[in-house]
This record gives structure tokens, C-alpha cells and sequence, in this order.
């Protein structure tokens, strides 16, 4: 018993001298062990980062310069579109569409000196394939034709053998040739004898062609209108030796004596005559 209340008295000074003497302190446990704790050790610097100076508080902070180009520039993608609405996709190129032409074997053959042209649609006139002609091969020689024509195959196929015998005929004639031939009216859109109504002449399909004349290496002009008159002259001869040659190579030939209105100019076609297409007008 006396060792207990020895024991609690002891207890009691001990608290006691500890209230009045405040710079006492109680141990603490020791830290565990790194190892031993669940949490990983945090590393510490050995030397702490110096902090970046400070600027200087009567200078403010400058924004990077930004050119005035880049801030005029508009946004590429545009403003927002408004709900349910959306720019069209770019339509994929197409091909244009083919077109279908013949070649010619005049120019083919070097007959005659031409280029094709585009299709010709103009209402009902027109034909796919036509041609700009501007000589004919005659006696060896590349004869030209004054202004070029514009013509079908079928036309220009004809001329060289027509202009050949003509050619020949001021050879054996007069002792000179052709130095070109002087054209009129050859693709035209319009009727027959230029009429309101009626047919469509063959010059509208390009299937025509009206010669006014000959200029001849001898300096002579021979045209049908001053020409045909005198059928006795070297010019009325020839040109009425035109005229019937050119019945051999045509189907249709007008001249002076068909009608006043070819009082100027000697008309040739390749138009159909009678049941077969083998009919010939000869005038």
C-alpha cells in the first residue's frame, strides 16, 4: 500500500514540474524507415531556384509585334453557316462531248489545201464535217483560190479535176494558166434564188459554190459577167469551156443562160437528180 501512494505522489510532482517549467519537452517517436512506408520519399533540391527577375514596374510588358497584313486577313473558314445549311461540294469537270467528223480524202490525197472546221448548226443549215479550201492541186501546181471556200468534201473532191481541164485548156489555148480562181458565195443559210420560201438551196448545207472568174498568169481578169457576153472572144470561149467541163464533175451547173440571176457567176452543186442521183442540170 505504501508502495502504491509512493508511486502516485511521484506520478503528481512530475506533472507538476512539468506545468511550471515550459521549456520542457516530450520526446517524440522516431520517424519510420523510407523503406518501410507505403508513401515513396519525395526528393528534395539540394539548392533552391533562383526566381526570374522581376520587370521593372515604369516599363510595361510589350506584346509581340503581329504584322497588320496578319491581322487584316479575313478568316479563312468563314463566319459560322446558319443551322440546316451547307456549302455546296465542287462538281467534278466532264468531259466534253465528242465530235463525230470525217476526214476527207481530197485533203488527205493532197489534192486540195484545206483545214476542217467545227460543225456547222445553224437552224436547218449546217453540215458536220466542212472544210476551208484554199487551193486545188491543177497540172502539178498548188492553184489557189481567191479568199478560201468553205465547202463540204463532196465539193472539194470535185474541184481539182475541173480546175485541171480548164487550166489545161489555157495551155493548149492561149498559152497560159490559171493563177487563181475568183470565188463568190460558198456556205450560205438561205433558200433557193435567195427566195422567202421554198427549198433550201445546197449552198446551205455547204454542198455549193459560185465562181465569178479567172485571173490568168498573163495578167487577164476573165470574169462571166463581162466575159460571157462575147462568145466569139478568147474570154467567152473559155468561159463557156468552164462551163461545160463543169458538167462532167457536177451535177448541178448554172450559168448566164439559165436565169438572170446567175448573169454573174457560174453555180455548181452536187445535188440529187432524178430517181437514182445520177440526173445531171446542166444550163
Amino acid at each position: 500500500m505504501r508502495f502504491i501512494l509512493a508511486c502516485l505522489f511521484a506520478t503528481m510532482s512530475f506533472a507538476a514540474l512539468a506545468q511550471e517549467g515550459g521549456d520542457a519537452t516530450v520526446p517524440l517517436p522516431k520517424p519510420r524507415p523510407a523503406e518501410l512506408s507505403s508513401e515513396p520519399a519525395v526528393q528534395l533540391p539540394r539548392h533552391r531556384p533562383a526566381a526570374p527577375p522581376a520587370a521593372a514596374p515604369d516599363k510595361p510588358v510589350e506584346a509581340p509585334d503581329t504584322p497588320a497584313e496578319a491581322l487584316a486577313t479575313p478568316d479563312p473558314i468563314g463566319p459560322p453557316l446558319p443551322p440546316g445549311e451547307h456549302t455546296a461540294e465542287p462538281a467534278e469537270p466532264t468531259a466534253p462531248p465528242r465530235i463525230y467528223q470525217t476526214a476527207c480524202p481530197a485533203v488527205l490525197l493532197g489534192k486540195v489545201e484545206a483545214k476542217a472546221l467545227p460543225p456547222i448548226e445553224d437552224k436547218l443549215c449546217g453540215t458536220q464535217s466542212p472544210l476551208s479550201v484554199t487551193g486545188v492541186l491543177a497540172n502539178g501546181r498548188m492553184v489557189p483560190i481567191s479568199g478560201g471556200v468553205e465547202t463540204d468534201c463532196g465539193i472539194a473532191s470535185a474541184l481539182p479535176a475541173w480546175i485541171e481541164s480548164v487550166d489545161s485548156y489555157l495551155k493548149a489555148r492561149d498559152n497560159t494558166e490559171i493563177a487563181e480562181v475568183v470565188v463568190g458565195t460558198s456556205y450560205m443559210c438561205r433558200n433557193v434564188n435567195n427566195g422567202s420560201g421554198g427549198n433550201l438551196s445546197f449552198h446551205a448545207f455547204a454542198d455549193a459554190l459560185d465562181v465569178i472568174g479567172f485571173k490568168l498568169a498573163d495578167g487577164r481578169f476573165v470574169t462571166v459577167e463581162q466575159g460571157w457576153s462575147d462568145a466569139q472572144s478568147s474570154e467567152g470561149r473559155l468561159l463557156r469551156f468552164a462551163h461545160d467541163a463543169a458538167c462532167a464533175h457536177f451535177t448541178t451547173v448554172l450559168g448566164p443562160e439559165a436565169n438572170a440571176l446567175h448573169r454573174d457567176h457560174l453555180h455548181v452543186d452536187l445535188g440529187c437528180h432524178g430517181k437514182t442521183c445520177t440526173a445531171r442540170l446542166c444550163e
